[in-house]
C-alpha cells in the first residue's frame, strides 16, 4: 500500500466518528457516468447509482451545467422568498404527478420529507398513530425513524407514541401459504390489519410504505396487493403516504411505481432520485389536504426549504426523463438485467430468489439449498469479490433478511454496460462457491 492511502486512512480513523455504516476499502477520487475512479487508476462500474441516487448517472453534462448556472446566480434564499426553479419544478410535478396531487415543498433528504409527511398527517387526521411494514426504511430522524422497522431502532430510547408495525409482503419467507405453496398474501393481510385493530386505541392517522421495499431486500408487493391496501386505509379513515425515495422518477419504468396498481396516494414523498445525487427531496398532497393542515397549524420551516439551486437540478431531471423516455429505457435495460440474473440463478444454488422491476432489482443469497437459511456472510464474500473485480453492488445484510444484492444502476447505463455487470457477478459467484468447496 503506497503512503497517500496510509496516511488518508490514517486521518478518517482519527478525524471521522463512525456512525454504524462500515467504510468501504476503496478510494473513489473521481464519478462520472456509470463509472467510477478510485486513486490506484481503477474503474469501477457502478451498479448502485451512488446511494441509489444518481439516477442518470454521475455528472451528467446538463446537471452539471444546471449546478454552474444556479450556484452562481441564485443559490440560497430566505425561506419564505419564492423563485421560479421553485415554482417550475411545483408546476412540472403537478403535471406529472396523478390528480389529485398538486401542492408540493422542497426539502433536502428522504428523512426530512418522510418526517413531514407523518406530522402532515397527524395534523390533517387529528390522530396520531402510524403503521409502517416490519422490514420499512423511511430514515432515522425521530418520527421517520420510528416509522423503520429494518434497522436502527435499538438503544435510541423511546420511539414517538403509536407506532405500528405491519407484516411486510415477503413472499420468498412469508409463512402465509396456500395449499400449492404460493404466497396467500391476502391471508396475511387480513392477518396484519386484524393485529393493527386490535393494536390501534382508534387514533389511526396513517400508512406509510414504499411501493418496493427496497433496504428491507427489495420486497416488490404482488399486483393487486397495493390497491386492496389503498382500501382498507380508505375503510379506517387513513390517508396513504407513499415513500418513493428509490423507486420514483422512472427507475422501475413507469414514472412512479405504485402507477402499476392503479391507486393515487393521499401524500408523494420523493427524494435520491429526484436530486440525481443532490440534497433535494418533495412532498407533494392534495389542495384539500394542504387546506386542513393549514387550519390545524401545520408548520414546517428548515434552512433548505424551498431552495432555488437544487429546485433548478430536480426541474432539469424530471425534463430528461420526460425527454429522452428514461421510464422506457428503464424497463428495457430492466428486463435485460433480470433476464441475466436468472441465469445466474440456475447456475449457481445459492441464488435463492431474484425479484424487483425495472432497474431495482434483488437476488437474495442462501446458505443452503433445502432450508433457504439465509447466507449474509457469503453474499459479502460476493460482493467484496465483485468489488475487487470492478463492480460496486450493495449488499443489504440486515437482520432477518439474509444478504440482498440491491442492484440499482443509473437509468443511463447502457447494455453492454449491463452485460459487464453481470459478467462480474457470474465470476464472483462462481470464485466464491469454488474457494468454499475445497475448504
Amino acid at each position: 500500500m503506497s503512503q497517500e492511502p496510509t496516511a488518508f486512512w490514517s486521518k478518517a480513523n482519527r478525524f471521522l466518528m463512525n456512525t454504524g455504516v462500515p467504510f468501504s476499502p476503496v478510494i473513489i477520487t473521481k464519478a462520472n457516468g456509470t463509472r467510477l475512479h478510485d486513486s490506484s487508476g481503477r474503474q469501477i462500474l457502478d451498479f448502485t447509482s451512488g446511494q441509489m441516487s444518481s439516477l442518470l448517472g454521475h455528472s451528467h453534462p446538463e446537471i452539471v451545467e444546471t449546478v454552474h448556472k444556479y450556484s452562481a446566480e441564485l443559490d440560497h434564499l430566505i425561506s419564505n422568498m419564492i423563485t421560479n426553479p421553485v415554482i417550475d419544478l411545483a408546476e412540472r410535478l403537478a403535471r406529472i404527478a396523478p390528480a389529485p396531487l398538486e401542492k408540493s415543498f422542497f426539502l433536502s433528504t428522504g428523512s426530512e420529507t418522510t418526517e413531514a409527511a407523518i406530522k402532515m398527517a397527524k395534523c390533517y387526521t387529528g390522530k396520531f398513530e402510524i403503521v409502517a411494514f416490519a422490514a420499512s426504511y423511511h430514515g432515522l430522524t425521530q418520527g421517520a425513524g420510528s416509522a423503520t422497522y429494518s434497522a436502527g431502532r435499538k438503544n435510541g430510547g423511546p420511539s414517538v407514541p403509536g407506532q405500528l408495525a405491519f407484516p411486510a409482503p415477503y413472499a420468498f419467507r412469508s409463512p402465509f401459504r396456500k395449499a400449492d405453496g404460493s404466497y396467500d398474501w391476502e391471508t396475511e393481510m387480513e392477518f396484519g390489519w386484524s393485529m393493527i385493530d386490535r393494536q390501534s386505541v382508534g387514533s389511526l392517522a396513517a400508512f406509510i410504505m414504499e411501493p418496493i421495499l427496497s433496504t428491507g431486500g427489495i420486497l416488490e408487493p404482488p399486483e393487486g396487493y397495493l390497491q386492496r391496501m389503498s382500501e382498507e386505509c380508505k375503510k379506517r379513515g387513513m390517508l396513504l403516504i407513499m415513500d418513493e425515495a428509490q423507486t420514483g422518477v422512472g427507475r422501475t419504468g413507469q414514472m412512479f411505481a405504485f402507477e402499476r396498481d392503479g391507486i393515487v396516494p393521499d401524500i408523494l414523498a420523493l427524494s435520491k432520485t429526484l436530486g440525481c445525487g443532490l440534497p433535494l427531496g418533495s412532498v407533494t398532497t392534495t389542495a384539500e389536504i394542504e387546506r386542513g393542515c393549514k387550519e390545524a397549524g401545520f408548520l414546517w420551516l428548515t434552512t433548505h426549504l424551498n431552495d432555488p439551486l437544487t429546485a433548478a437540478v430536480g426541474n432539469k431531471v424530471l425534463e430528461i426523463v420526460e425527454r429522452d423516455n428514461i421510464c422506457q429505457r428503464a424497463a428495457e435495460r430492466g428486463a435485460q438485467l433480470r433476464k441475466g440474473l436468472l441465469k445466474l440463478q440456475q447456475k449457481y444454488w445459492c441464488i435463492g430468489d431474484v425479484r424487483g422491476r425495472g432497474l431495482l432489482q434483488g437476488i437474495e443469497i442462501i446458505s443452503d439449498a433445502k432450508t433457504k437459511a439465509p447466507g449474509s456472510e457469503l453474499g459479502q464474500a460476493v460482493s467484496d469479490r465483485a468489488m475487487e473485480m470492478g463492480l460496486s453492488c450493495n449488499i443489504v445484510n440486515l437482520p432477518g433478511m439474509g444478504g440482498v444484492f440491491r442492484l440499482a444502476p443509473p437509468v443511463t447505463v447502457t447494455g453492454d454496460e449491463i452485460e459487464e455487470g453481470l459478467a462480474i457477478l457470474d465470476e464472483a459467484f462462481g470464485h466464491v462457491l469454488s474457494q468454499r468447496s475445497h475448504l
